[in-house]
């Protein structure tokens, strides 16, 4: 060495021990007077410890759970799973210590002797090959920084010259001792192996285990373990995957220090060193719902449940430590998944969404579609299409008709003529049937598609799907306040941007209500049906049943929980029992009955409530299928523009309702409804209708088609059957 060299390496230990000095004094003489370094600090030095450090390690991942368990995806902005000590291996606790502070159990978290023998030994080699601070000491500093709010205390916290840098050290120095007071040595090394960056994006050593080498922390070997104590001080250069001949080296310098220590064999030491390091990468842990392992698109509606509903920062679910017990039947989203998927490619132009929930409990259970959620492909969405009311869903909403007809007193065998296929209203006004307005003195004439019975009850006119015997019905209810008010009622909402409000369909008297012409949400649409599942209770889509916080506790906000009770979000008899019961066993002669609109959802052994639904002009077409425990809806359309899907609701969305739930039930038993009342069953024939009478004012915007997916004739500028 060149007395130049000699020189530096000289001015450097001299530098080294003023530092160890000033640590032993500034811990020995915290009243010091005078404007020195110390006393300025000694406020700081005789703090009580911050909350920082009083705390577990940071919290890690959120961790995002399917309802049997099974991991979704996790939230974190450093990748980082906490594991207890008895997690992690002990010749991992061993590499470390040897390397990085070998007299960690004998100080008091200071190491005046230790400091200086690392300066000693790496100024000699040039490199870092002991660590210079206890594992302490390191503790604080890297607790310090992580929890740091502004870039001044992250400056603070690595502040390495001057008045500032030894300002810090002392007040690590301090930190340290007080942590030794307060922790057990076991403890403070499961901290610090849980904080410490390992590189890679690995956070704590469960995550760098995984990176690495594709292995829990508790299994770990005596060469992995030496290659990740190596990483600590230099974790890019060192890299064993980018790098492996340095990290080699590196992990030979940690072998041969457990060697001097006793805590390896010559014939280990001599074996594993001549070895290459040997790595099996594993990658990140999925973060976010883009990298959800299933339910990309329930992922993202359930973040935002959590962060608008409940209220959760978006800050808490990276950093905080969750666990986020969610709804998802991961079968049941498989099954959806490959049911579109055999429908309609992945990407084409043409949507088509599954969405399932439990009636009586709101939970979703599934939420399918043929798009990847998030990326940046064309086969990509990043609107979760099954919560946006997007277009109508036809003659779906004939049941909310039909629900305030029974609750009015209007029974089900109520019979109605209208004779020609076509009915013009003698309450709304709107387009006439042969597109003159001024033929039918402008109120609102539909027809149906196909031969129709001239008369029919409403049980055969919910299984046919008829047009007109629904427009004469709302005419009977005398507005449409009614149908409105029951739809709201079972759970659909009309409250997004390109819906138009309740009050405002009543207002305007809109007679193509009962047509399905309003902008429908799928998740809308099946929640709605679920309460005729439920016999009549309500209740609102939720995807999570549990939120916890880092120590498996619900998780609260100003001493009370952030998820409602159990239950909080339903309503019971939010529509009458016996009206529900009745409407969900007539509607099981949609699937059932071979002039029913949606057979093709029929699944023998299972007894299913059934309603298709087609937008004028098959712009979009939809089925739900009701059981008591299980409700899902299907819409089909092109989300960007308007297009004839091709078919009609008994067709695609049908097919895909039973290809979705056919293998899903191949082991699991449904119960049929309870049975109709009786008392709503009955009603007098009716007098043939025309097309008489005052009429109000208001009217609706269309008719519709009938989606039997046999016939082909067309309505009027609306949606329909």
């Amino acid at each position: 060495m060149s007395a130049r060299s000699r020189a530096r390496v000289l001015a450097k230990l001299v530098a080294m021990i003023v530092v160890a000095g000033a640590l032993v004094a500034g811990m020995l003489l915290p009243f010091i007077g005078g404007t020195g370094v110390v006393a300025r600090n000694s406020a700081s030095l005789l703090d009580a410890l911050p909350v920082e450090l009083t705390d577990a390690t940071p919290a890690g991942n959120s961790r995002v759970l399917a309802a049997d368990g099974s991991l979704i995806t996790n939230f974190y902005t450093n990748n980082r799973t906490v594991v207890t000590s008895d997690q992690i291996a002990d010749v991992m606790k061993q590499a470390l210590v040897d390397i990085e502070d070998s007299r960690f159990y004998d100080h008091n978290g200071l190491d005046v002797q230790g400091t200086l023998r690392a300066a000693v030994t790496n100024l000699s080699a040039g490199s870092v090959q002991e660590g210079g601070s206890t594992i302490t000491q390191q503790l604080v500093k890297q607790t310090l920084l992580e929890t740091a709010d502004t870039a001044e205390e992250r400056t603070a916290a690595v502040e390495q010259d001057g008045v500032e840098g030894l300002s810090r050290k002392l007040r690590e120095a301090r930190l340290a001792l007080a942590l030794e007071e307060t922790y057990a040595k076991d403890e403070i090394l499961t901290r610090y192996l849980n904080i410490v960056y390992f590189g890679r994006g690995a956070y704590g050593i469960q995550a760098a285990a995984q990176r690495y080498f594709s292995v829990n922390a508790s299994d770990l070997t005596l060469p992995q373990a030496a290659t990740l104590a190596g990483l600590v001080q230099s974790p890019g250069q060192d890299d064993p995957i980018t790098n492996p001949e340095r990290a080699q080296n590196r992990r030979n310098q940690v072998l041969q220090r457990m060697f001097d220590l006793g805590h390896v064999s010559e014939a280990e030491l001599t074996e594993i060193s001549a070895q290459p390091v040997q790595v099996a990468e594993g990658g990140n842990a999925p973060n976010g719902c883009i990298d959800a392992v299933v339910g990309g698109f329930f992922c993202s509606f359930m973040q935002a449940y959590l962060t608008g509903t409940l209220g959760i920062p978006q800050e808490q679910l990276d950093n905080g430590g969750l666990t986020i017990q969610t709804t998802l039947d991961p079968q049941l989203q498989v099954y959806g998944d490959q049911s579109v998927l055999q429908t309609l490619p992945m990407g084409a132009e043409l949507a088509g969404m599954f969405t399932a929930v439990q009636p009586g409990t709101g939970n979703v259970l599934a939420m399918s579609v043929n798009r990847r959620f998030g990326c940046s492909d064309p086969d990509c969405e990043s609107v979760v299409l099954h919560a946006a009311a997007s277009k109508g869903a036809g003659s779906t909403y004939k049941v909310f008709t039909a629900a305030a007809a029974l609750e009015a007193g209007i029974g089900a065998g109520t019979v109605i003529s209208t004779p020609g296929n076509r009915y013009t209203s003698r309450v709304f006004r709107g387009p006439s049937c042969g597109g003159d307005r001024n033929s039918s003195n402008g109120f609102y004439c539909v027809q149906n598609a196909g031969n129709y019975p001239d008369t029919i009850d409403m049980v055969g006119a919910l299984v046919r799907s008829s047009n007109t015997y629904f427009l004469a019905l709302e005419d009977r209810l005398g507005s449409v306040e009614g149908p409105v008010r029951m739809a709201e009622r079972m759970g659909m909402e009309f409250d997004q941007p390109n819906q138009t409000p309740a009050d405002q369909i009543i207002a305007e008297n809109r007679g193509s209500f009962t047509l399905g012409a309003e902008a429908t949400s799928p998740l809308d649409l099946v929640t709605a049906y679920a309460t005729l599942g439920a016999q009549g209770t309500q209740c609102d889509p939720v995807p999570v049943t549990q939120v916890l916080d880092r120590d498996g506790q619900p998780l609260t906000r100003d001493g009370q929980p952030v998820l409602p009770e159990p239950g909080g979000n339903c309503t019971r008899d939010a529509i009458p029992p016996n009206v529900a019961n009745t409407l969900a066993s007539i509607l099981v002669g949609d699937t059932a009955r071979p002039e029913g609109t949606g057979t093709r959802a029929a699944i023998p052994g299972h007894q299913i409530a059934g309603k298709t639904g087609t937008a004028q002009g098959r712009d979009s077409v939809a089925f739900v299928g009701v059981m008591p425990e299980y409700a899902a809806s299907v819409m089909v359309f092109n989300p960007k523009a308007q297009q004839d899907v091709g078919g009609f609701g008994g067709n695609m969305p049908a097919t895909i309702w039973r290809n979705a739930f056919a293998p899903y039930l191949a082991d699991k038993p449904t119960s049929a409804f309870p049975p109709v009342d009786p008392a709503l069953m009955g009603g007098a024939p009716a007098p043939p209708t025309g097309n008489q009478g005052g009429g109000g004012n208001g009217g609706g915007n269309g008719g519709g088609d009938d989606d039997d997916g046999r016939g082909n004739g067309r309505g009027n500028r609306g949606n329909g059957g």
